[in-house]
């Protein structure tokens, strides 16, 4: 390699500027799109189940929501540190930057923005994604940012978490990954039963669904967590050490679950205490929920029925 024009001939692409997670921004606009439609609607509820109607569909929507959107966030573990760095291979020249690692359960995200972002005549804000989800190879979009010539720190940071890296990171969170998004997969299947259920005259179900869907996000958890209890290999990134810490989509994940507990206690518990307020929350008749709040069947409350009919019959005999 030689040079031309004094420069070296790395970096021909086009810098890749930060920009948002696609994915992501899908999720939130379809349940955005949901609830706008309720919203549209709820006028034309009357009286004050419109008010529970709203405290409902928004909650729902909001565990829904969390539950699949934090499939495609980069926030599980981040962290960030400012140094002063190498910037191209085969280059004396340092930069002054901000880096930052943000994993995912599908991924590495590695930000790389100058301070300011003007040096060396270039912008350097860079934002690059490394997947290993599915049928994604982590390695071969490692060797392609090889051939593409990224920073050095951005390099430095995705050869920690190659396959064949010592450090073995890859595999610490790869199936950290694998086992917390399965989990999210199942808390989800259950919310949906959850809101099938409760619009049903069973609360007493769609409470315990409420608590396995608790359950299931906070197994996620667990699950992710799962690699702090493991030697994780130093970041050093020119004079400065680079520590990772549980992202925001970890902390909302936890905060859902307990949640999704909460609520279904509440709804176990005025199931048997309060059924009546409870129904009354729900929108349910009497008509619909009666036998059932009563932890009685149709067959005894049909014998019983008969019996009070049969003392009936017996009062008029004996009348005449």
């Amino acid at each position: 390699m030689t040079l031309w024009n004094h420069e070296l001939p790395f970096y021909p692409q086009l810098r890749r500027a930060a920009g948002f997670n696609v994915p992501l921004l899908v999720v939130i606009l379809v349940f955005l799109a949901l609830a706008a439609s309720f919203l549209l609607i709820l006028p034309g509820i009357r009286g004050h189940s419109r008010w529970f109607w709203l405290v409902r569909v928004l909650l729902s929507l909001f565990i829904g929501s969390e539950i699949v959107a934090v499939h495609f966030s980069t926030e599980w573990s981040a962290g960030s540190v400012c140094t002063n760095t190498s910037y191209k291979a085969f280059s004396a020249a340092r930069i002054e930057a901000q880096i930052g690692l943000h994993v995912g359960l599908e991924g590495i995200n590695i930000t790389l923005t100058g301070t300011p972002v003007q040096q060396l005549d270039e912008t350097i804000d860079y934002n690059e994604q490394f997947n290993w989800h599915l049928g994604q190879d982590y390695a071969k979009e490692y060797a392609e940012a090889l051939e593409k010539g990224l920073p050095d720190p951005v390099l430095y940071l995705a050869e920690k978490f190659t396959p064949n890296s010592p450090c073995g990171l890859y595999r610490q969170y790869r199936l950290a990954g694998h086992y917390a998004s399965a989990m999210l997969w199942v808390a989800f299947c259950f919310w949906l039963l959850s809101n099938v259920l409760l619009a049903m005259p069973v609360p007493l179900y769609g409470g315990l669904a409420l608590l396995t869907t608790g359950a299931c996000a906070l197994f996620s958890v667990s699950a992710f967590a799962s690699i702090s209890g493991v030697p994780l290999c130093p970041l050093h990134l020119g004079s400065s050490k680079l520590t990772t810490h549980y992202g925001a989509a970890f902390w909302v994940t936890l905060a859902t679950g307990l949640l999704c507990l909460l609520l279904g206690v509440a709804v176990v518990s005025l199931h048997y205490a309060q059924p009546r307020a409870l129904r009354i929350f729900l929108n349910q008749s009497v008509k619909d929920c009666g036998s059932h709040v009563r932890g009685r069947s149709p067959l005894t409350l049909n014998n019983e029925l008969w019996e009070q009919l049969g003392a009936s019959d017996l009062i008029i005999s004996t009348n005449l």
